[in-house]
């Protein structure tokens, strides 16, 4: 029978928790590192590029670096749980060690001589340590107990010829060992002692600790839907957003998710304070449509950092911006994903301008070119849009600059020519088609593609926003909509960084007629940037297209039978070909029978018949006189 085994159960549990020890120190330290020596600022996103960014890149080498940085609970959590587990470890290690059994069996080590010591020599240390490690002299030490034994195997090693011989071969005086299976738990579950600690300790796991775990996990994860957005939140954007909803209205739309509803509950003390910054922003907000305090603070804080006015919020306040502009990617899309489930085009392309707005931190009567730094209005003389301002070379935006009268410094333009070297210069190309078809004629039915190309002149960069508190990647959104009817065909974001990109748009062509598209490409982070393109389709009538004529090599293929089939077929004929034989067989017999129940009798076949009675009955009657004369004698 198989038993427990302390030394197999320090293996398998020190192989184990190093699957987890091994990682999780890997990324604390890491964790420390970036914290207290520090990273690489434009890996944080903390590289100032002009002089706007300065105060940013300040603020979030701040929050990347220091002790303050490593409070935060998981992490906490994290340090306590590798660092216990680090110490059982260590002790499992050491248990292992005590034990010997990690190491080779060593004579002389033992006896703690000179390799190649003489008999004397040899004599001498065992009676010096069989004394020491004598158990009368240690009653109840296990380790002395051990070493006693190590000892005499030691001492009988390099005495013993038989012994000796077995050590140099197999490296141990007792020779060849065989191989011991056992069970890799430890031995006091077996103890009676210990029977009702282990019966404690496997209630409290099984009833307590497994049971609990599963209920974090399953609170935590029935919160929360797709990217980590909670499903409270995507029942109130169902419900606040419409098919007509304005621009102006979202701000307080977005203020109800649910991910802020306790950083934005509005106490007692607070109340004066909100209504100073309400009165500060009343004349750029539109009027609420719900007067819950929770919308109206949130609200509030969005048009401080929209007005690029969130400078004198208190702590407390500008902790919870923070979070909704922290949040503000993912539920954004969310907000987005709804309008297009809903149809809801127009409420679509203004959720995507309001993601431009809260990342430039501006708002709806700002210039593009407060974008740039030193610039608030726009610029009337020598350009006509701000694109067009951003596709000018350095010189000339210089003298544009000049031309408008802004009295800029050459160290302010150069931080402006910075900025627009950041900015995106981009174009789309867009090709609409039928996949495999030789001619360039939709027909109604047919599987249209609609291929757009993204050219850029370099790769994109992190977006620059100097009033974002945190780094932002360069995304474009693309939609197709019917400008007709406002129905949305096609909504997606497209992430890729690299200088040509392509992205497909699958869709049936329609009935016949001609139909005309509009499609849209809108940036994430960007005020004035958006294109767009007009996609005229004309679907010709199905019916016309020319008859597909069979090729009758094909023809012949089709009628051929399958494998199946001619296995079906050859089975069935077997079957047929057997019933055949049989009704065969029968008809052959009937026929027979019948020929000789009709044929008339030769004369010689008469006499041969005749015969053949005749010796029948004589046999018949030696048979009864044998009898007879039986019962006679």
């Amino acid at each position: 029978m198989l038993e427990y085994d302390n030394s197999a159960f320090y293996y398998f549990a020190l192989s184990l928790s190093s699957f987890y020890l091994v990682p999780s120190w890997k990324n604390i330290l890491i964790r420390v590192y970036t914290s207290t020596i520090g990273a690489d600022p434009s890996k944080l996103g903390a590289a100032a590029r002009t002089s706007d960014e300065r105060k940013k890149a300040e603020s979030l080498k701040r929050s990347a670096k220091g002790f303050k940085t490593l409070t935060d609970q998981a992490f906490l959590s994290s340090l306590a749980i590798t660092v216990t587990l680090s110490l059982v470890w260590v002790w499992m290690l050491y248990q292992v060690i005590e034990s010997g059994e990690i190491h080779s069996f060593d004579p002389y080590g033992i006896l703690g001589i000179d390799s190649g010591a003489d008999t004397k020599t040899i004599k001498k240390a065992y009676r010096n340590m069989s004394l020491k490690f004598h158990p009368d002299k240690n009653p109840g030490d296990k380790h002395a107990e051990n070493m006693f034994m190590n000892i005499a195997k030691a001492y009988e090693a390099l005495t013993d010829p038989v012994a000796k011989e077995n050590y140099r071969l197999y490296g141990n005086p007792d020779g060849k060992q065989s191989l011991e299976v056992s069970i890799g738990l430890p031995t006091f579950l077996l103890d009676r002692a210990n029977r009702n600690l282990v019966l404690l300790m496997y209630l409290i796991i099984m009833v307590g600790v497994i049971p609990y775990f599963v209920w974090r996990y399953y609170s935590n994860s029935s919160k929360y839907g797709e990217n980590n957005v909670m499903y409270d939140t995507y029942s109130w954007f169902y419900h606040a957003l419409s098919k007509e909803i304005g621009l102006k209205n979202i701000p307080e739309v977005f203020a109800g998710a649910a991910e802020f509803r306790q950083s934005n509950r509005v106490l007692k003390e607070e109340g004066a304070e909100i209504r100073r910054l309400l009165d500060e922003v009343k004349g750029s907000m539109q009027k609420p449509t719900m007067s819950h305090h929770t919308l109206l603070k949130g609200n509030v804080l969005l048009h401080k950092h929209l007005l690029r006015n969130a400078g004198d919020l208190s702590s407390k306040h500008q902790s919870a911006l923070e979070l909704m502009l922290k949040n503000s990617t993912s539920l954004m899309e969310a907000m987005i994903s709804i309008c297009r489930n809903q149809d809801y085009l127009n409420a679509t392309m203004n959720c995507i301008e309001f993601q431009q707005y809260l990342t430039q931190a501006l708002w709806t009567n700002a210039s593009p070119y407060a974008q740039l730094p030193h610039l608030s209005e726009s610029l009337t003389k020598g350009v006509e849009s701000f694109s067009d301002f951003l596709a000018l070379t350095p010189d000339k935006q210089s003298d544009v600059l000049d031309e408008n009268d802004l009295s800029l410094t050459k160290a302010q333009k150069e931080d402006i020519s910075a900025a627009v070297d950041i900015m995106p210069k981009i174009s789309f190309e867009t090709r609409v088609f039928v996949d495999d078809d030789e001619d360039d004629d939709i027909y109604e039915g047919d599987l249209l593609t609609i291929l757009v190309t993204l050219k850029r002149s370099e790769k994109a960069k992190l977006v620059y926003a100097p009033y974002f508190p945190y780094p932002k990647n360069e995304a474009w959104w693309i939609i197709l909509g019917n400008s007709v009817d406002g129905r949305i065909l096609h909504v997606d974001k497209v992430t890729n960084s690299d200088t040509v990109v392509e992205h497909r748009i699958k869709m049936q062509a329609p009935k016949q007629g001609t139909y005309n598209f509009t499609l849209q490409f809108k940036s994430n982070a960007y005020i004035g940037l958006d294109c767009k393109d007009e996609i005229t389709v004309t679907t010709l009538d199905a019916s016309k297209l020319p008859e597909y004529k069979i090729h009758p090599d094909d023809a012949e293929l089709d009628d051929e039978p399958t494998l199946f089939e001619e296995m079906m077929a050859a089975n069935v004929e077997k079957d047929e070909s057997d019933d055949e034989d049989d009704s065969d067989e029968e008809s052959d017999d009937s026929d027979s029978e019948e020929e000789d129940g009709i044929r008339e009798l030769s004369a010689a076949e008469m006499k041969k018949k005749a015969l053949k009675e005749q010796r029948k009955d004589d046999d018949e009657s030696d048979s009864d006189s044998d009898v007879e004369e039986v019962h006679a004698e």
